[in-house]
């Protein structure tokens, strides 16, 4: 039988990403390296575990000797995603995460031709904001006959996890990037925007999201800039392994995500949409275990893939209650520069 395995799946998202799978009737193999948490979590669920890390190659090969997909919630992705793409393409597997650093999309890119010489998927980003955001770029650009640029903006609202305060910190980056002409460039951190998320124009602060990468490989549109604007306790201070391991479900119930795109036409036309989600942890365990369904259902492509791609612009609405509003395009002087 095809199996889904899910690393990390003691974790924050891990476990709530394993709990949907399970519901969805996925056959799911748990894994990771504390086998006490492993082993309650797999009683819970009446699923196998295996517990292995990451520093042996030769573990890693022998547990996903019957393994068709590897969901990746071990985060931070800088440590494993590396290994864990590799072994996939090693063995055969093709490769999941909720990879949020752009390391590990850059990596994607780097591994791009390997992976489809082994017949290997790799889809970093299979929830979080790059299954989320993609969804939402791809749904606007269809509105416009010939889109030229992309603004993106995310309202992150509530607190952040411990793993995801930890992976920030050790992933952080003093550069701030936008997609000019189909490159990378640098671009003033001060460069705030205002974008309406559904209740006025709020200040949102450019940021280098994984959506540089994956937006742009995914319409082919040669400018891309992203924002994001934050609400909630901001980034926490101190000892961040005494953090808990992440908002309740009732602070996840009350703090639902939003994001806008505006693209922007040959002629300067502006275009608008508007997307609301449940909680981005809620929605990234949820659209994770959605990916790993279907990609054991043999819904995949070899080599570097995005959600939006490889599931078609729809694929966010699938997930919880999700919706998208559009807006009728005007000109923006602001948004079109």
């Amino acid at each position: 039988m095809k199996k889904l395995m899910i690393y990390g799946a003691t974790g924050y998202t891990g476990r709530m990403a394993a709990r949907h799978a399970k519901v969805a009737g996925t056959p799911i193999i748990l894994a990771g390296r504390s086998e006490a948490p492993l082993a309650t979590l797999a009683s819970e669920l009446d699923s196998d575990y295996r517990l292995f890390a990451l520093d042996d190659p030769t573990a890693i090969d022998e547990n996903m000797k019957d393994v068709s997909v590897i969901l990746n919630c071990a985060g931070p992705f800088m440590r494993t995603a590396e290994i864990m793409m590799r072994a996939a393409i090693r063995n055969g597997v093709d490769y999941i995460d909720t990879a949020a650093e752009l390391d590990s999309y850059r990596l994607a890119e780097a591994l791009d031709q390997t992976a489809r010489d082994a017949g290997v998927m790799l889809l970093p980003g299979g929830g979080g904001s790059v299954a989320m955001l993609g969804s939402l770029a791809g749904h606007a650009i269809a509105r416009v006959a010939d889109p030229r640029k992309i603004s993106i903006a995310l309202h992150v609202a509530g607190g952040l996890s411990r793993g995801s305060a930890i992976s920030a910190t050790e992933s952080l980056t003093t550069e701030t990037l936008r997609r000019v002409n189909g490159e990378l460039v640098d671009r003033p951190a001060t460069d705030i925007r205002k974008f309406d998320f559904g209740n006025g124009a709020v200040d949102c602060f450019p940021v280098t999201l994984p959506d540089l990468i994956t937006i742009w490989r995914a319409t082919a549109v040669a400018d891309v800039e992203t924002f994001v604007h934050v609400t909630g306790d901001g980034f926490p201070a101190g000892d961040l392994s005494t953090l808990p391991d992440g908002p309740s479900e009732a602070e996840r119930l009350a703090n639902r995500y939003h994001a806008v795109v505006e693209v922007t036409d040959a002629t300067g036309l502006v275009t608008r949409s508007l997307l609301e989600t449940v909680n981005g942890y809620t929605f990234t365990a949820m659209a994770a275990a959605e990916a790993g369904r279907r990609v054991l259902q043999g819904e995949a492509d070899a080599g570097f893939q995005t959600p939006a791609t490889l599931f078609g612009s729809g694929f966010a609405q699938t997930i919880a209650d999700t919706t998208i509003t559009d807006f009728e395009g005007e000109r923006d002087a602001q948004a079109g520069r």
